[in-house]
């Protein structure tokens, strides 16, 4: 087969125009993106007010109009060129960016492809000026201090390019979210987007006190602030606040997760992944956590210019700014909405207050007689002591099974000695006063807001399991050496993490070694983990090292096995329960972090309010 040999090209230089077009391609992928690239330059110079208008999805035009400070005429020229900008002077200012835009190519790279017009006027001017990128014409034109940046025929110069756009609707909803972001971002600053002639969306600037929990239901919805908890919380060089929705808020996919970073909107899987560690034991399946987090730290401890749309970055110490995401969400969803219920009595009646912070007091001690277990005494015989109403249980060890505590060794604490008895008024019951057993599955009772259900084996389970983790926490890490160490093929980076973190696995109770050059052997793991799988966990442990910290995965694979015990401890379905025991595991409930849902993520207990009691029955109509 004759084949025709082609000459070698030349090497060339490309001309300008190609040149920025080439860019415009990681810049500009949709009109979203030009809406990302315009708002960002209008929250730099100022705006108080910004407003974006569509047509057709943004493809035919983009208009985006602030009151900023406005640029001078000279200026307005020298904006449309490539890595022109006023945000950034030098390297040092590179590595302390603090501004929504920094690279100056975003103007240029639009102009490319589309046809693009600059209308500015600063409050010096007795007038505004417009320049028109394709002629260079520069004449005055009528305006208010600011600037309208209007991008008209998206792609028009690469067809290409504009076949691989949506939908006007699909194109609309993502200059939507575009604008969401930044509108989350700055509840100082109203927004507002228009299509075809149509207001879309619209947030008016919130007052500085309350400003980002009003913007926060404009934008996500007054559901979104009532089901998700306060955050604000100090890890280090690390700012964490914003809210977390609670478990039940979480959603099938992850379209309402937004992290910030010094204001500025980012993609992070630092973030993601600590923001997922964290809910892992409270949600369902696959379930999806919703928050909006505002982390705050040096703007030298993280790197900004990843990517030329400016949504991935790089942090300086990611371990930090992992455990600083984690830690802040763990703490916000410990508290159950039973516990925040007893935070909210009346300050007028500090008696019942105290007499709750006892009783809690009373639960938290009676876990140092955890490791001893209780057979359930027979019908005939007496209980050795008689468990009244608003009085927890002592361990609820009537309600365990002594077989299956028996098999959790571990060091007996000093023997507990019961507090005076505390009994709380009813009327300051969160989970109220128990009624009755419902199939032998639910637990019926009643609170000032009407019914509470709660699945007695689900409720349990998560109080054994918490009982649990805390008596295993009071114990320091003990590691067993394997009889025959595990050995397993590793990857070069997974042998150059066990020996730049010899001491971090180590000090997790593990002792991976170098075998040969190209594998690894497991000498020693965690004894609450001795019986499972060494080489997975040695490389669950070693991936996480390389990304961010391992701890969360030895409690992961420790918690897993406590959760299967605590499953096997908890009471079961079709247990007959008496009046107080059933006020006992209401009680304890009250005092268990994450009582909301049990191991697995399903719901413990649901209230139904005396309105929604009424409108089955349509009383009131």
């Amino acid at each position: 087969m004759n084949s025709t040999s082609t000459p070698p090209r030349r090497i060339r230089e490309l001309p300008d125009e190609l040149i920025s077009q080439i860019a415009a391609g990681e810049v500009v992928e949709r009109p979203a993106s030009v809406v990302r690239e315009l708002v960002d330059n209008a929250l730099d110079a100022g705006a108080a007010n910004v407003v974006v208008r569509l047509v057709e999805g943004g493809v035919r035009l983009i208009s985006v109009e602030d009151d900023g400070s406005g640029l001078q005429p000279s200026e307005m020229p020298l904006a449309l060129k490539r890595h022109a900008t006023s945000k950034i002077a030098s390297l040092h200012d590179l590595e302390s960016v603090a501004t929504m835009g920094f690279r100056g190519e975003a103007l240029a790279a639009i102009a490319a492809v589309s046809e693009l017009s600059l209308m500015s006027r600063t409050a010096e001017q007795d007038h505004a000026m417009q320049l028109d990128a394709r002629s260079g014409e520069l004449r005055p034109v009528a305006r208010s201090t600011g600037t309208t940046v209007e991008v008209k025929e998206l792609f028009f110069s690469t067809p290409a390019r504009r076949k691989f756009l949506k939908s006007t609707a699909t194109e609309l909803a993502h200059c939507l979210e575009s604008l969401k972001r930044h509108a989350l971002a700055r509840p100082d600053v109203g927004f507002a987007l228009w299509h075809d002639g149509k207001i879309i969306a619209q947030w008016r600037a919130q007052p500085h006190s309350q400003g980002l929990d009003l913007r926060l239901a404009d934008v996500l919805g007054q559901e979104f602030l009532a089901t998700s908890l306060l955050i604000d919380h100090q890890h280090g060089a690390v700012r964490v606040c914003g809210r977390a929705g609670v478990p039940d808020a979480a959603r099938a996919r992850a379209d309402h997760q937004y992290a910030y970073v010094n204001g500025r909107y980012v993609r992070d899987k630092v973030l993601s992944h600590a923001a997922r560690s964290a809910y892992e034991d409270v949600l369902h399946g696959q379930r999806q956590p919703v928050y909006a987090l505002y982390l705050e730290l040096d703007p030298q401890r993280v790197d900004v210019n990843v990517h030329p749309t400016k949504i991935e970055v790089r942090f300086r110490d990611s371990r930090e700014v992992h455990q600083a995401v984690q830690h802040a969400l763990s703490g916000a969803l410990s508290v159950s909405r039973a516990g925040q219920a007893v935070s909210g009595m009346a300050d007028s009646d500090p008696l019942s207050r105290t007499a709750f912070v006892q009783d809690r007091q009373h639960a938290i001690s009676s876990l140092q007689n955890f490791g001893q277990p209780v057979a359930r005494p027979d019908s005939q015989t007496q209980l050795p002591w008689q468990a009244q109403a608003g009085q927890p249980l002592k361990d609820l060890g009537q309600l365990w099974q002594p077989s299956v505590v028996n098999t959790f060794e571990m060091p007996h604490s000093p023997a507990f000695t019961p507090m005076p008895p505390v009994t709380l008024p009813e009327g300051e019951w969160p989970l109220g006063k128990a009624l009755a057993q419902l199939q032998g599955v639910y637990i019926l009772a009643e609170n000032t807001q009407g019914l509470v259900l709660v699945d007695m084996h689900a409720a349990h389970e998560r109080i054994v399991y918490e009982r649990l983790k805390v008596q295993l926490a009071e114990h320091a890490m003990q590691s067993q050496n394997l009889l025959i160490p595990a050995s397993f093929p590793a990857t070069a980076e997974e042998i150059a993490t066990s020996e730049s973190h010899a001491e971090a696995l180590s000090a997790l109770g593990l002792d991976i070694s170098v075998l040969s050059a190209n594998s690894l052997a497991v000498r020693r793991v965690p004894a609450s983990l001795a019986q499972g799988d060494a080489v997975a966990l040695a490389r669950s442990v070693l991936g996480e090292l390389a990304q961010h910290d391992a701890h969360h995965v030895l409690q992961r694979a420790r918690d897993d096995v406590l959760a299967a015990m605590a499953c096997h401890a908890a009471v079961r379905a079709n247990r007959q329960l008496t009046i107080e025991e059933m006020n006992a595991l209401l009680r304890q409930m009250e005092t268990t972090e994450r009582a909301d849902q049990c191991n697995h993520g399903r719901p413990t207990w649901r209230q139904l309010s005396m309105r929604e009691l009424d409108a089955l029955f349509l009383r009131g109509r």
